[in-house]
């Protein structure tokens, strides 16, 4: 049985076995039982079930990564022909405490990007009627705004709020036209320690940071990290950093 897969937005693992695809959902307080083995090309899911591959690459060896062309979009189309003619929304984004960046989405799937990122807050500050015009205006606020926002950033301030006053500065530069407050049910103490393993209780999710508890501490797992383990079932053994939280 393999990690093949992950949903940022929903919460959850997909598992391959002998080419069928199981979904693991991982909302709160699912056990989670799952020893790690080697690991190696996560292949590819597919609608009639999972090609597996056994290339050394992971989380996808060079055959199966698949990078999004319009994902490295700056303004200039990198297609043969431009598809984009939809309205695109440009936002700004929150990540506890005052880290910010500018992201550009469809504007249909703006909630749910925005969820699959684990924003805390989020402006949208404009929409425009395609995507090529939308990342040539965040390809200029990206000369002061971030456009990305590294996965240990995030867990750096899990246990954190916003900062009310840096993002009041930050939109006070522009109009939004709407704006987002999102609550994962966290709860944290403390700040959790940044783990690999697929074995506790799940805390909850934000974006591809999955939250468990386990012995008394919390733990921080990168979703992503986990995709290309041959896993088997059972709870792992192996002993854990504890947070300081579990000797209180």
């Amino acid at each position: 049985m393999q990690i093949v897969g992950y949903d940022a937005g929903d919460g959850g693992l997909l598992l391959a076995r002998d080419g069928d695809v199981e979904y693991v959902d991982l909302t709160p307080g699912t056990e989670l039982a799952y020893q790690l083995g080697e690991r190696h090309c996560a292949g590819v899911v597919e609608e009639d079930g999972h090609a597996a591959c056994d290339a050394d690459g992971a989380p996808y060896c060079d055959d199966h990564s698949q990078v999004w062309v319009c994902a490295k979009c700056t303004g200039d189309c990198l297609k043969d022909e431009m598809d984009c003619f939809e309205d695109h929304a440009v936002y700004l984004a929150a990540f506890a405490p005052d880290t910010f960046k500018v992201g550009v989405t469809r504007e249909w799937r703006l909630e749910t990007r925005l969820l699959e990122q684990g924003a805390d807050r989020a402006a949208h500050v404009r929409t425009v009627d395609d995507g090529r015009a939308a990342r040539r205006i965040e390809a200029g606020i990206a000369e002061r705004i971030p456009d990305r926002v590294r996965v240990p950033t995030k867990i750096a301030g899990l246990d954190r709020s916003v900062d009310d006053d840096a993002w009041a500065s930050l939109l006070s530069e522009f109009d939004p036209i709407e704006t987002f407050d999102f609550d994962y049910g966290l709860e944290l103490d403390g700040r959790p320690v940044t783990e690999t393993m697929a074995t506790g209780t799940v805390r909850g999710v934000k974006g591809r940071i999955l939250l468990l508890d386990r012995a008394g501490s919390s733990y921080a797992v990168d979703l992503r990290r986990l995709v290309g383990y041959e896993v088997s079932e059972g709870a792992s053994e192996r002993e854990m950093q504890s947070s300081l939280g579990a000797f209180g």
